[in-house]
């Protein structure tokens, strides 16, 4: 079942000559969503303004959904984005690793990628998430308000603090405190017993979502209404 998500995003800019109406954000990550495969599902989802892969789907699965829906899509690599898969994907675009200007006319976003081992990529290195934070801070600082999203949460924010493997980076914690995004989205934490979304940073100014499975959310313009959640 695909989690919906609605949120007022603070910038007027994206929404120039949409009359109004939202921007539609197809989220998934780790785990395909069976809703979406068929037609019919799709149709009572509605139009989508962009794909959002964060980490471990198939280059097929994200080029789907991207042709299904019609579509551009940005993605970022998760921990077992790896093997015959990936050495041979032609399907799907060139994996996002930093910012991405506009995407969508007027909306940028940020993609952290897993920062796994050189010697081991599925093992998790500190060292690397504070290179992409200070690297990927610079410049999305002057890309204001910037959506985020990555395979891995901060700490503290849609992670498993009891679990070393699925502990969030103290580095995007870091920056998420830094840039105050207005959203942020990541997968790689499983969704059993624990809320697939909340409020983080200073004062509870990001929203951030785990979209394992798929998410649909709807970004609206600054006079557009409160947040709101489906399940």
């Amino acid at each position: 079942m695909t989690r919906r998500l609605r949120l007022t995003w603070p910038d007027r800019q994206p929404f120039l000559g949409r009359e109004g109406r939202p921007i539609r954000i197809l989220a998934a990550s780790d785990e395909p969503d069976p809703t979406l495969d068929a037609e019919g599902g799709r149709q009572l989802l509605g139009a989508i303004d962009l794909v959002v892969g964060c980490g471990d789907l198939a280059p097929d699965r994200l080029a789907f959904l991207a042709d299904a829906f019609g579509a551009p899509l940005v993605y970022v690599r998760g921990n077992h984005d790896r093997g015959a898969a990936w050495q041979a994907q032609h399907v799907a675009p060139e994996p996002t690793e930093g910012l991405v200007v506009e995407p969508l006319p007027g909306l940028s976003a940020l993609g952290l990628p897993w920062p796994g081992r050189a010697d081991d990529p599925a093992r998790r290195d500190d060292l690397r998430a504070w290179r992409q934070t200070l690297g990927g801070w610079l410049r999305a600082w002057r890309q204001r308000p910037c959506l985020v999203f990555s395979h891995a949460p901060p700490a503290g924010s849609g992670d498993l603090p009891a679990d070393p493997y699925h502990l969030g980076f103290p580095a995007y914690r870091f920056l998420l405190e830094r840039l105050s995004p207005p959203l942020w989205l990541h997968g790689h934490t499983p969704l059993a017993g624990r809320p697939w979304h909340g409020q983080g940073g200073p004062d509870g100014r990001t929203a951030w979502a785990n979209v394992t499975g798929s998410v649909l959310v709807e970004l609206l313009p600054p006079d557009g209404g409160l947040a709101t959640i489906e399940p």
